[in-house]
Formats: C-alpha cells, sequence, structure tokens
C-alpha cells in the first residue's frame, strides 16, 4: 500500500493518479495506522513551509513521519514536500523543518524570476537506481520560489541551474527528495515512477 500523506496542502490528485499506476493501492490519509503499514511514504506540498508544517503538527503527524523514515521506510517528498525533509527554511522567517537531512531552504537571489516555474534539464550527477535509464539534458516540471542548500551533495543524484545548482534530486537510503513535480513531467516522470516502484520491490 501507498500512502499520500494528506496535511491539507495543496491538490493531491494528480500525485494520487501518478502513483496508482504503480499497481499498488494507493490511499490519502492522515491516519497513523495507515503510514506505520504501508510500503511507502509520499510527502507532497504546494505552498509555505510555515503552514506545511503547522498542519503537520496540528495532526499529530510529524512524529510518525519521522518514526517510519528512521525505521527505513521509503519516504519520497515531493516539492514543498522534499523541502520540509530538511533542517529548516527561511520562507518569510526562519522555520525548524522534520530535520531527517541537512541542509536549509533559501530563497532565489539577483534578477531570477521567481517562481522558478517550467520546464528545465537535469543534470546528472551521480548514478543510483532512482536515476535507472534518466540522462543529463531530460526536462521536468518546475514550480519554486526556494531551493535546497544541502550540507552533503553525495546525497544530490540529479540537479538542475537556474542562476545557481539547485538540487532536483536528493537520496540518503529510504528517503527521497524530488523539487520537481514528476506527475506533471511526462515521459521522464514515468521514468522516474518506474525506478520507484523497483524501489518498493
Amino acid at each position: 500500500m501507498i500512502v499520500i500523506v494528506d496535511y491539507g496542502v495543496g491538490n493531491v490528485k494528480n500525485v494520487y493518479n501518478y502513483f496508482s499506476k504503480i499497481g499498488r493501492k494507493v490511499i490519502i490519509t492522515d491516519r497513523k495506522k495507515y503510514i506505520d503499514n504501508c510500503s511507502l511514504i509520499v510527502l507532497p506540498g504546494v505552498g509555505a513551509f510555515k503552514d506545511a508544517m503547522d498542519n503537520l503538527r496540528k495532526k499529530d503527524l510529524i512524529s510518525v513521519i519521522k518514526d517510519n523514515a528512521k525505521k527505513g521506510k521509503l519516504l519520497i517528498g515531493i516539492c514543498l514536500g522534499m523541502q520540509l525533509l530538511y533542517e529548516r527554511s527561511y520562507e518569510d522567517g526562519d522555520w525548524e523543518g522534520l530535520g531527517l537531512l541537512e541542509g536549509e531552504i533559501i530563497k532565489f537571489k539577483g534578477e531570477l524570476k521567481v517562481p522558478h516555474m517550467g520546464w528545465n534539464s537535469l543534470i546528472k550527477n551521480k548514478q543510483d537506481i532512482i536515476a535507472e535509464d534518466i540522462e543529463t539534458g531530460e526536462y521536468v516540471y518546475f514550480v519554486h520560489s526556494y531551493y535546497l542548500k544541502t550540507k552533503n551533495n553525495k546525497e544530490v543524484i540529479f540537479k538542475t541551474n537556474y542562476g545557481v545548482d539547485v538540487p532536483a534530486v536528493i537520496r540518503r537510503n529510504n528517503i527521497i527528495g524530488m523539487q520537481f513535480h514528476p506527475e506533471k513531467s511526462g515521459k521522464t516522470g514515468e521514468k522516474f515512477l518506474k525506478n520507484i516502484k523497483e524501489l518498493i520491490g
């Protein structure tokens, strides 16, 4: 079973449809018993970092997500969901994240158009199962105003460039983050889904 965590942030219908193609039961829920008993936790997200963390806290979901991740369960964060995996964000303040990975979420600087929205090409940083059959130059769809400044470049599987190098896919063991929207990324998004299926086993 695949669980998409429902914490009141953004429209998750496209994410639900995307993961349904794996061929496993997919549910959208905020109930701990389902999160504890699934094979994959998906943390989606569209919106503000602080609001997302506040909602996770109100629903008492922070500990269940962290506990399952620390036990080795596969956890995938998408867009804002990826950013929540890190220590803190400076989006309109200074906010603590889940702290499962080391790094900070900072705003694009200079004259760059914000949000970074639209198709941008991937640059492969290292080989990984999640990167199987996906090469430098393939395009995926981004929508974000803040990006990850990681403390562990070895965890970056793909990056993209938008004035600065932006981690696009990260992985540490069972924790994966995608700054872009794989569910909106066409054929390359489908390749990522195939690789996720392999990781689930």
